[in-house]
């Protein structure tokens, strides 16, 4: 594959020819899922609980909202390692290109030689359009003191463009993408609009997450409101219809007074089409508390249409991180391996997700006390994590404070667990990490798959021993379990995220993202 290490190459080769069987249907799964299965039409079936609520169709993650090809930026300048501060004018580069015009949303490409690059300090991209690249034997080697590898930063302003409108049903089921206001008057199709659910007392107790105390003190679940965008696709009298999905239900028994609102918005700053690629990130092995100052890899804040793909990264922590105000990145084959473990209880992250429509693609990683792939508090999807394979003592794991809309598909944990879970007082008081989660057709050693009040988590098709555990640090009994649907049987279609993209957007949508 192009401009790929030797080593990080055969792995790619391997889950290409993954790819190329199960895409010819040698592979294919025999038993169909109750809850999503292709009907006599050959067309996507969903089963609904009796509120309505059903698996909201994830193909709207990655970049360009799915299917689309993440392009070939053309390199307008070409650096060589040996300077006395290679940062330094990896940096000056970015900037120049950062200067040029924009063209098809592009501007240019900064594209380092094989070699090794001494980097000091963080490297920053603060402009749409411009791509770091490497190629076969480009190594960005992190010295001096621990900082950030690369980060992408927007500055990104969201402004209500007109007057709130409430919500008036009585409840809107996750996985629709329509629900009715009070007057729809001064919104109209291709708005973008801020959809706000309260965090409510009446809710927050409903969750089961009044009370809880860690060490004789108080700890506190959410507070405020969750938000999400979305773009308005049809009003028809009260009825508004957007564009993606919604990842969680609006209940109006526990979020009136004051009820949701939606609200036309301006977004501003955020950067886009930016890209890191076909790059190796070395940092000192860290054997130090998450607590310690750290080697981290790359960050995306404040970016949109975004991706990182075909990079091997060794010894960061917390490496590969999406901030909240992102949206459709894409981070494919990317590779996370750890010579030591870090210390203590806490646990970092190489693969964190705080954004919304992100796709992790082909990515993969080895090492111990870590989670392999976390959402953080607040995340609304949808959100995918596709045929990922992780080894060592690590989880798959939602990580606090309320995510929604997250498919595992097609993932592999074999010596650990995949958990949408109630993490109770652990962190700082965690609680319900996971609503309207999907595991499907995974392997792992172990699910955690819980039912939030009120929600719903699945592991469907999925291979592995199924645990049942009391919320931590509470006295409790056990809490439900969500549904197992076909345990260690996997079903068709073998990739859920694939078969929706298909669906929606036809067989050359698969063909841009390499299956």
């Amino acid at each position: 594959m192009k401009n790929c290490h030797s080593r990080y190459g055969l792995l790619l080769l391997a889950l290409s020819i993954v790819e190329i069987i199960a895409s010819s249907g040698i592979c294919q799964a025999a038993a169909r899922s109750e809850w999503v299965y292709l009907d006599s039409t050959g067309k996507l079936a969903y089963r609904s609980l009796p509120t309505g609520d059903h698996i909201m169709d994830f193909s709207y993650a990655g970049y360009g909202g799915g299917g689309v090809a993440i392009p070939d930026v053309e390199a307008k300048t070409t650096l060589r390692p040996g300077g006395d501060d290679d940062a330094a004018v990896i940096q000056k580069a970015i900037d120049e290109v950062s200067e040029m015009p924009l063209i098809d949303g592009h501007r240019g490409a900064v594209e380092l030689t094989a070699g090794t690059f001494e980097c000091a300090r963080p490297l920053t991209i603060a402009a749409s359009g411009v791509v770091l690249r490497g190629n076969e034997g480009t190594i960005l080697r992190l010295t001096g003191t621990p900082h950030l590898a690369i980060g992408v930063k927007g500055k990104e302003a969201i402004s209500a463009d007109g007057r709130p409108a409430t919500i008036t049903d009585n409840y809107i089921p996750s996985g629709t993408n329509v629900f009715h206001v009070e007057s729809a008057t001064g919104f109209k199709a291709g708005d973008t609009i801020q959809i706000t659910r309260p965090v409510t007392t009446a809710w927050v107790g409903f969750m089961g997450m009044g009370s809880m105390v860690r060490n004789s003190k108080d700890e506190h679940w959410l507070s405020g409101k969750l938000e999400t965008t979305r773009v308005i696709r049809e009003i028809s009298g009260d009825r508004i219809t957007v564009d993606v999905p919604l990842s969680d239900n609006y209940d109006a028994r526990y979020l009136n007074p004051p009820g949701s609102t939606v609200v036309k918005v301006k977004i501003s700053g955020a950067v886009s089409q930016v890209g890191i690629e076909h790059l190796r990130i070395v940092s000192p092995p860290q054997a130090i508390a998450i607590t310690d100052p750290q080697f981290k890899a790359i960050s995306f804040d404040d970016g949109v249409d975004c991706w990182a793909r075909d990079l091997e990264i060794v010894d960061t922590i917390d490496s590969m991180h999406i901030g909240a105000g992102s949206s459709r990145v894409t981070i494919q084959r990317v590779n996370i391996t750890h010579t030591v473990a870090t210390k203590g209880a806490a646990k970092p992250g190489d693969f964190g997700d705080n954004g919304t429509q992100a796709l992790f693609d082909r990515c993969s990683g080895r090492g111990d006390n870590l989670f392999y792939f976390a959402t953080f508090g607040r995340t609304q999807g949808p959100n995918v994590v596709l045929n990922c394979k992780f080894e060592g003592n690590g989880h798959i794991q939602p990580h606090m404070r309320w995510s929604t809309g997250l498919l595992v598909d097609s993932c592999q944990v074999p010596a650990s667990g995949i958990d949408l879970m109630n993490r109770g007082i652990m962190g700082s008081g965690h609680g319900w990490t996971m609503g309207w989660g999907v595991a499907w057709n995974c392997v792992a050693k172990t699910f955690l798959i819980q039912q939030p009040p009120g929600s719903m988590n699945w592991a469907i098709g999925c291979r592995g021993a199924a645990e049942t555990e009391a919320m931590p640090g509470g006295n409790g009994p056990k809490l439900p379990n969500g549904i197992y649907d076909s345990q260690n049987a996997p079903v068709t279609p073998a990739s859920l995220y694939l078969e929706q993209l298909r669906e929606r957007l036809g067989v050359a949508a698969l063909k841009n993202v390499g299956y």
